[in-house]
């Protein structure tokens, strides 16, 4: 198995209003985002170039949205941002652009 592209772990996934866990998993590899539970069961996962990866409107910066087989995703990865004042985007960011690199559109 190859190294992951993108790993973040300690993210809270939901789906429209539901929880489905406070310490899953967000993994890129191999070509396929996998969203993971706290123990490591699938929730959903899907080829990159079929996934969409956003920002939410007027939300904070650690969250991003995931669009995957029909469903999405809301992420919060706020648990791997940098410390204020120390350099380094958002983890939502760094998200954004590992599902756009890995598909092939551009960072």
């Amino acid at each position: 198995m190859a190294e992951p592209e993108f790993t973040a772990t300690g993210v809270r996934i939901g789906r429209r209003l539901r929880s489905l866990t406070r310490a899953g998993q967000v993994r890129i590899s191999d070509g396929r985002l996998e969203l993971l539970t706290s123990y490591g069961s699938e929730i959903d996962s899907a080829p990159v170039q079929a996934v969409r990866a956003s920002k939410p409107w007027f939300a904070p910066e650690d969250r991003a949205l995931a669009d995957l087989n029909g469903n999405r995703y809301l992420l919060t990865l706020g648990e791997h941002d940098p410390a204020p004042g120390r350099p380094g985007p958002p983890a939502a960011r760094r998200f954004i652009e590992a599902v756009r690199r890995a598909a092939g559109r551009g960072g």
